[in-house]
């Protein structure tokens, strides 16, 4: 099945922040997030889960173990198992970028102060 923003109902998270599941399996998932200006998701680890941040618009700062990124678009950066991690927006404009996870990110998480 084809999947778009239009076909696929969002999930709210953050503040004001949204994700469409392109791929939700136990071993792999794949998400398509946006991030309004000004918002930031809490820091936090997975203690499995490999992730590969990719931007598609915007400029999204991902900060991993104390070292901040910039990524833009077509950028990725790739997030280790256990590597803490938080994603901000810190942009005047919306970002959009997809977040690949294996396996999947579902119960595993914890989140850090």
């Amino acid at each position: 099945m084809i999947r778009s923003t239009d076909s696929v109902s969002p999930y709210d998270w953050g503040e004001g922040a949204k994700g469409w599941r392109w791929c939700d399996t136990p071993g792999l998932s794949v998400i398509r997030e946006e991030m309004p200006p000004g918002t930031a998701e809490t820091r936090h680890r997975h203690a499995k889960a490999h992730q590969v941040f990719h931007a598609l618009t915007g400029a999204l700062t991902l900060e991993m173990e104390g070292t901040v990124h910039t990524l833009l678009p077509d950028t990725a950066l790739n997030v280790p198992p256990g590597t803490a991690h938080q994603a901000l927006n810190l942009g005047p404009e919306p970002c959009t970028f997809l977040v690949i996870s294996a396996p999947s990110t579902r119960d595993d998480g914890e989140e850090l102060a």
